[in-house]
């Protein structure tokens, strides 16, 4: 119990002002878990959920006694529907280890020119619609950015979950996004640290675009035969 409360209630001076340690352990985990998505690892999944734990408590603001007093009702609820996306991406990615995938947990692929529209019109349509609904809870302005970077991440966990590289480059457009809502939220922690993200996932797209060159070929190559026996 103590230690909870002192979670709670710690803080970290810079400056004239102060980080909440929540905050930054969240964010620290949330750093560990992409590092481990972008070399495949399983421990990627449950290492994010933890993290999703904390800055939930902290994006809710003043409901768990939040330094800053904006509450950020799109960025709290991407706390809740990372632990659950994470759930399914961590089932799946166990199920690809135990196939023996080059020994990563799965192997880079690209999304269908189908699903590529059909995830923009999802990124649109779903934050015209999240916009009003996060107004009208009391979310900090401008609200159509807590809405972009809501379905940008719900995207993007999906995306890694399935392999598709371009959940990477879904990333990117939400730290465009995110990082300026969150200096004016007074989420530095945060906000510098999904700065620092929008560099590590270009970074990461193009270790994912090179896995796939380099070992769906020879997936493919095997296959191919196998069909053409089946065929014949």
């Amino acid at each position: 119990m103590d230690f909870l409360r002192w979670l709670f209630e710690a803080q970290i001076p810079v400056g004239g002002s102060v980080l909440v340690l929540r905050e930054v352990l969240g964010n620290i985990f949330g750093l560990a878990s992409a590092l481990g998505g972008m070399r495949r690892k399983v421990w990627a999944w449950p290492i994010g959920i933890a993290g999703n734990v904390l800055l939930l408590t902290v994006f809710l603001g003043n409901v768990f006694g939040a330094a800053s007093p904006a509450t950020l009702w799109g960025q709290a609820g991407r706390q809740i529907m990372f632990i659950s996306v994470a759930a399914y991406g961590w089932y799946r990615w166990r199920r690809g280890l135990q196939a023996g995938t080059h020994g990563h947990a799965i192997v880079p692929g690209w999304a269908s020119p189908k699903v590529r529209i059909g995830m923009l019109a999802a990124m649109i349509a779903g934050t015209a619609a999240l916009t009003p609904v996060f107004d009208s809870m009391g979310s900090y302005p401008p609200v159509w950015a807590d809405a972009w970077t809501f379905m940008g991440s719900l995207l993007a966990t999906y995306g890694m979950a399935r392999g598709w590289t371009e959940f990477w480059l879904i990333w990117v457009a939400v730290d465009i996004v995110g990082v300026p809502l969150l200096f004016s939220a007074g989420y530095f922690a945060s906000a510098f640290m999904y700065l620092f993200y929008g560099f590590f996932t270009l970074a990461g797209f193009f270790v994912w675009w090179r896995a796939d060159r380099r070992e769906s070929q020879p997936l493919r190559a095997t296959a191919e035969p196998e069909t053409a026996g089946a065929l014949s």
